[in-house]
């Protein structure tokens, strides 16, 4: 494990327990579902879902209420741990993104939600996606893009670090944020077809109301009409049959 994921696997086994008071409640959970929802639509109902950074289930939990059965591999064990209460019928396991411990074609679909941006090899991450997933299985995406609005997050993520150390979000973790162009090349690269991209969250979840309330009425607006103004990119693609 690299110094990168060790941090990370160390912050959010710090974090565990209040991580679905932040993604789960309230501003939170209206955040957490809208992204979660472009990402459900892009992948087959009542399949078999692996979830990518599943951290406690949030997504696992979605899934499967829409009928499909989900499993889910985290970095952090305290996290899995949390995932695995919240939904006892799932299997969970502690691993890393770039050495799934699965068989060839055992998965009809592949999630992953707010993960990708911490990846040291993304390139690894998908090589294995594609691996895991049966042909014609389904890959959905979503992470922090690069955009206009984004640009300036990893120096007040630097900054918050050294303020609130054991803030769920305000942690450098020298996250990268991919434009379409580079998530094109990465998923038609690792073998991937009928790529599609996607801006998506204007109302982030940093915003304090009643700014939040506000950016949540005009975000289907901005989405489609000023997608430069958006936070999160969602990609998805195929495996060729």
């Amino acid at each position: 494990m690299s110094v990168g994921q060790e941090k990370v696997r160390k912050h959010y086994d710090t974090i565990a327990g209040e991580y679905d008071g932040r993604y789960d409640c309230s501003r939170g959970r209206n955040y957490h579902t809208h992204l979660s929802g472009y990402v459900l639509a892009k992948l087959p109902k009542g399949a078999r879902l692996l979830d990518i950074g599943c951290g406690t289930g949030l997504f696992a939990r979605q899934y499967i209420s829409s009928g499909g059965s989900a499993v889910g591999i985290d970095i952090s064990e305290n996290m899995v741990v949390q995932a695995r209460q919240r939904c006892s019928g799932c299997d969970f396991s502690v691993g890393t993104a770039d050495t799934l411990p699965f068989r060839d074609a055992s998965f009809d679909a592949v999630s992953s939600i707010l993960v990708f941006t911490y990846l040291r090899d993304p390139e690894g991450m998908l090589s294995e996606a594609y691996r895991v997933l049966r042909p014609g299985g389904s890959l959905a995406i979503c992470t922090l893009g690069r955009k206009l609005l984004t640009r300036g997050i990893p120096a007040l993520y630097q900054i918050g670090e050294k303020m609130r150390p054991s803030h769920i979000a305000m942690k450098n973790f020298g996250e990268r944020y991919y434009d379409e162009h580079e998530m094109r090349a990465f998923l038609s690269g690792a073998g991937f077809e009928d790529i599609g991209m996607r801006w998506c969250s204007f109302a982030h979840i940093s915003m304090m109301d009643p700014l939040f309330s506000i950016a949540r009425k005009i975000e289907p607006f901005v989405e489609r009409q000023v997608p430069q103004l958006t936070f999160n990119l969602c990609a998805s693609a195929r495996k060729p049959e």
